[in-house]
């Protein structure tokens, strides 16, 4: 079992920046790969960012140049964290986002964080 918890979320203004993280926990061994999903108020949740273990990275384009998804993998560690730099926010990034593990094909969700920017 995997298990992930989110943090970071806020309300900020419009243009302003958040981190957010997602410590993975439990059987992170062979983790590969994480991400962060969204999901806004009355919508279908999507694919914000994604990041494989060799550090391989795709974006949704609505937010291509201004949110950067990283890892630490770190060995002998008992964490495997993934973060999400967001900058230059707009009221459309208003959603609870997820932190997303694949592990030998196993989906494992986090619960959320939401993150409310307000015009």
């Amino acid at each position: 079992q995997v298990q992930l918890v989110e943090s970071g979320g806020g309300v900020v203004q419009a243009g302003g920046s958040l981190s957010l993280s997602c410590a993975a926990s439990g059987s992170i061994d062979s983790i590969n790969t994480m991400a962060w999903y969204r999901q806004a108020p009355g919508k279908q949740r999507e694919l914000v960012a994604i990041i494989t273990s060799g550090g391989s990275t795709n974006y949704a384009d609505s937010v291509k140049g201004r949110f950067t998804i990283s890892r630490d993998n770190a060995k002998n560690t008992a964490k495997n964290t993934v973060y999400l730099q967001v900058n230059s926010l707009k009221p459309e990034d208003t959603a609870v986002y997820y932190c997303y593990a694949n592990r030998f094909g196993y989906i494992y969700w986090g619960k959320g964080t939401l993150v409310t920017v307000s015009s």
